[in-house]
C-alpha cells in the first residue's frame, strides 16, 4: 500500500483549532468522522483515550501520534494535523505540539497498511523531515515529503534485512558488545517501531551491535533467536504488554516502558553495558521488590495490574451470565413458572457462564504472575474456591475442603490466583538449574504435576478453611445491614464509582459488589450494591450531558458535541464517556460528579432499590426490585451533579 493511500489530502488539517490536549482529540476525530474513516466517533474516541491514558502518545520534538485500532475503522488512515502555535499535549520533553498524526487502523486489517503505518512511525524520527514538515503549508506537500522519506526509509530496512541474513552465515564478530532487544506497545502501531528505530540509531553511535524485535499489529518481527539471545551481553525489553519473557531467563534484562527506548535509548544499552541490569529468573515477578520498583513500577503497581488482568478475563462470564439469570427469574415470574422451557434454558446457560467466573479471574490472575505455566494451577484453585461438596453433572464428586459449609467465594479466587501464580514463580526458580537434558520436562511435567498438587493442599487444608468463614460473615453482614448502614454503604461504593471513571476507585467498587454478588446472586443485599454502583456509574455521563444542554455557553463545541453522545452511554452505564471533561477540567467535573453519585447512591440504599444484574444501566430496569426507585436514583443524582458542574464552569467569551 502507497503511503499517500494512507495520508489523504483531503482531510489533513493545516491549522488546527483547538488549544488544549482534549480539543485536539475531538477535532481530529470528528473529522475523521466526517471523511467516512470511521463510522462511530465515541468508540473511536474511547480507545484514543484509553491510549493516552497508558502513557502520552506526545513523542516529543513537537510530534504527537495519537492512535486506536478498533471496530469503529471503516478503512485505514492517517490524519495529518498542524498547530502553528502549539498545543501542550503533555509530551515527554514536556514542549507543545506542532504537528499531529492520528492513526486510524481497522480491526482484522491486512499486513500491507500495517507495514505503512510502522513505516510512518520511523520516518517521523528523522529531524530533516520533522523540519520540512513544520514548514509545509499545503497537503501535498506533507504528501510528497512522507513519500519519499518513507521510500528511503523502506529501502533502509530491506537493506538492513539482506545484512542480518548474510550475517547469520557470516563468522560472528566478537569485537563489538551485543545486545537484543524487544519492543511493543498495546497497540503495536507507532511506539513499538520508534522504539526499534530509536535503539537501533542510537546503539550504531555507541559502536554496539543490537538486534530488535519488534511485536506490533502485524505481529512479531525480527523473532530473536536461542543462539541470539545465548550470544548477547544482555536483554533490553522496552515493552507496554507481555510479551515472551521465559526465553531470557539467567540474562541481564533491562525491563522498561516503551517510552523509555524512545526517550533515552542510550541510558538503556549502558545499563546492560555497564552490568547494572539484574539477571532475569524466568519471571519480572521473580525479582525483589527494589528491583520491582525500578523496572516494572511499584510493587502495589503490579499487583493492580495482576488483579486487572483476571478482573478483564472474568467480566464477559459475570456480565453475560448474571444477565441471563436475571432474566430468567422475570421468565419464571412471568411466562410459566420454574418449570418453563425458556426458564431452564435461560437459568442454566447463565449459571454455566457464571461458574466460570472466579476460576477464570483466578486463572489469569495467576497468569499474570506466572506466565502460561501457572494458568491450570490457577484455574484450579479458582474452581476449588467456588464449590465446596457438589457432583457435576454425575461425572465425578469434588470435595475440596472437609466438613464445609460454605465454598470461599470471590475473596478466595482471588487468593488462589495469587499463591497459584508465585508457587509456579517458585517453581521457576527451584528448578533453573536442573541439567538442560530434563528442559522439557519442566513445562510438560514438573510444572503441572507440582503446581497442581501444592496449591490443591493450600486450598484443601488453608485457604478454603479460612475464607468459608470470611465468606459467610461477609454474606450475613450484608444480610443483616440496617438501612443506615445500607445506605452508608451504597453512598460510598456509588461515589467511588465517580472519583477515577474506570481508574482503581472504579473497579475497586465494582470488584466488591460484583464479588458479593458472584458469592450469593440471590442475595437482595448483593444486588443492591450492584445497583449503587450501577447508578454511581451512570451519573457522570448523563451529568456532563445535562450541564452541556442546559449551559452550552459555557463549554467548547466539541464538549457539546460529546454531552449529547453522554446521554446513551449513560443508559448503558458507560462511565467512561464523562472522561474527556474530567480531563480537561478535573477541578469542577470530579466533584461535581462524586457529590452526585453519592446522592445517587444514598437514594439506592434508602429506596431499597436492588438490581439482580452486574452490568447494563437502564437496559435491565425491568430487573429491578424498585424500578421507579432506580430511575430516579439515577435522575436526581444526574440532575444535581449537571447543575452544580453548569453553575460551577466560567462564561466561555
Amino acid at each position: 500500500m502507497d503511503i499517500r493511500d494512507l495520508l489523504m489530502t483531503d482531510i489533513m488539517i493545516m491549522d488546527l483549532d483547538a488549544t488544549t490536549k482534549a480539543e485536539v482529540i475531538d477535532e481530529m476525530v470528528h473529522n475523521l468522522y466526517e471523511h467516512g474513516i470511521i463510522d462511530n466517533e465515541e468508540v473511536y474516541k474511547k480507545d484514543i483515550l484509553k491510549r493516552e491514558a497508558e502513557g502520552s502518545t506526545g513523542m516529543g520534538d513537537g510530534i504527537a501520534i495519537p492512535h486506536a485500532h478498533d471496530e469503529a475503522v471503516k478503512k485505514p488512515a492517517v490524519m495529518f494535523a498542524r498547530s502553528v502555535k502549539g498545543v501542550d499535549y503533555q509530551s515527554m520533553d514536556g514542549q507543545p505540539a506542532h504537528l499531529f498524526f492520528m492513526i486510524a487502523a481497522p480491526e482484522g486489517g491486512d499486513n500491507t497498511h500495517l507495514k505503512a503505518l510502522a513505516a510512518l512511525s520511523q520516518v517521523l524520527l528523522d529531524p530533516a523531515v520533522v523540519s520540512a514538515l513544520k514548514a509545509a503549508d499545503t497537503p501535498q506537500k506533507v504528501q510528497d515529503i512522507f513519500a519519499k522519506a518513507v521510500a528511503k526509509k523502506e529501502a533502509e530496512n530491506k537493506a538492513q534485512e539482506e545484512q542480518e541474513k548474510a550475517a547469520q552465515n557470516a563468522p560472528v564478530d566478537d569485537s563489538k558488545p551485543y545486545i537484543v532487544a524487544v519492543t511493543a506497545c498495546p497497540n503495536g502501531i507507532a511506539h513499538t517501531y520508534m522504539a526499534e528505530e530509536n535503539l537501533k540509531k542510537k546503539a550504531k553511535e555507541m559502536g554496539v551491535d543490537i538486534k530488535v524485535e519488534t511485536n506490533g499489529s502485524e505481529g512479531i518481527k525480527h523473532r530473536l533467536t536461542p543462539e541470539e539471545i545465548k550470544r548477547a551481553k544482555g536483554v533490553i525489553v522496552a515493552a507496554d504488554k507481555k510479551v515472551e519473557m521465559a526465553r531470557f531467563d539467567g540474562k541481564e534484562l533491562v525491563n522498561r516502558p516503551v517510552t523509555d527506548a524512545i526517550k533515552e535509548p542510550e541510558k538503556l544499552i549502558n545499563e546492560v553495558l555497564e552490568d547494572k541490569a539484574p539477571v532475569y529468573h524466568a519471571s519480572a515477578s521473580d525479582a525483589t521488590a527494589d528491583e520491582e520498583e525500578s523496572s516494572n513500577g511499584s510493587v502495589w503497581g503490579n499487583i493492580y495490574k495482576q488483579l486487572m488482568n483476571g478482573i478483564s478475563h472474568m467480566l464477559p462470564f459475570v456480565i453475560g451470565g448474571g444477565i441471563l439469570m436475571a432474566i430468567s427469574f422475570i421468565v419464571e415470574q412471568y411466562m410459566g413458572g420454574a418449570k418453563s422451557p425458556a426458564f431452564i434454558f435461560l437459568n442454566n446457560a447463565g449459571n454455566m457462564a457464571f461458574a466460570f467466573m472466579v476460576p477464570v479471574l483466578a486463572a489469569y490472575i495467576a497468569e499474570a504472575i506466572g506466565d502460561r505455566p501457572a494458568l491450570m494451577p490457577g484455574f484450579v484453585g479458582g474452581f476449588m474456591a467456588t464449590v465446596y461438596s457438589g457432583s457435576f453433572g454425575g461425572a465425578y464428586t469434588a470435595n475440596v475442603m472437609s466438613d464445609a459449609k460454605s465454598a470461599a467465594g470471590f475473596l478466595g479466587g482471588i487468593a488462589a490466583g495469587f499463591i497459584a501464580g508465585y508457587l509456579m514463580v517458585g517453581l521457576k526458580k527451584l528448578c533453573a538449574n536442573l541439567p538442560r537434558s530434563v528442559e522439557g520436562m519442566k513445562p510438560m511435567l514438573i510444572y503441572p504435576i507440582l503446581g497442581l498438587l501444592l496449591i490443591a493442599l493450600i486450598m484443601y487444608y488453608i485457604i478454603n478453611p479460612i475464607f468459608s468463614t470470611v465468606n459467610i460473615w461477609i454474606t450475613n453482614f450484608l444480610n443483616h445491614l440496617e438501612t443506615g448502614n445500607t445506605v452508608v454503604l451504597s453512598l460510598v461504593l456509588a461515589g467511588m464509582m465517580a472519583v477515577d471513571m474506570g481508574g482503581p476507585f472504579n473497579k475497586a467498587a465494582y470488584v466488591f459488589a460484583s464479588g458479593a454478588f458472584a458469592n450469593d446472586p440471590k442475595s437482595v443485599a448483593a444486588a443492591g450494591l450492584m445497583a449503587a454502583v450501577m447508578v454511581g456509574g451512570m451519573i457522570p455521563p448523563f451529568a456532563t450531558a445535562i450541564a452541556t444542554t442546559f449551559f452550552p455557553n459555557k463549554f467548547p463545541e466539541e464538549e457539546r458535541r460529546a454531552g449529547v453522545s453522554n446521554w446513551v452511554l449513560g443508559f448503558s452505564f458507560i462511565t467512561e464517556g464523562a472522561i474527556p471533561f474530567a480531563s480537561a477540567d478535573p477541578g469542577r467535573v470530579i466533584p461535581s460528579c462524586v457529590i452526585g453519585s453519592a446522592i445517587g447512591g444514598a437514594l439506592v440504599g434508602l429506596w431499597h432499590v436492588s438490581v439482580p444484574a452486574p452490568h447494563g444501566g437502564f437496559w435491565v430496569t425491568p430487573l429491578a426490585t424498585n424500578p421507579l426507585g432506580y430511575i430516579g436514583a439515577v435522575v436526581i443524582g444526574s440532575i444535581i451533579a449537571g447543575v452544580i458542574l453548569g453553575l460551577w464552569k466560567k462564561e466561555r467569551k
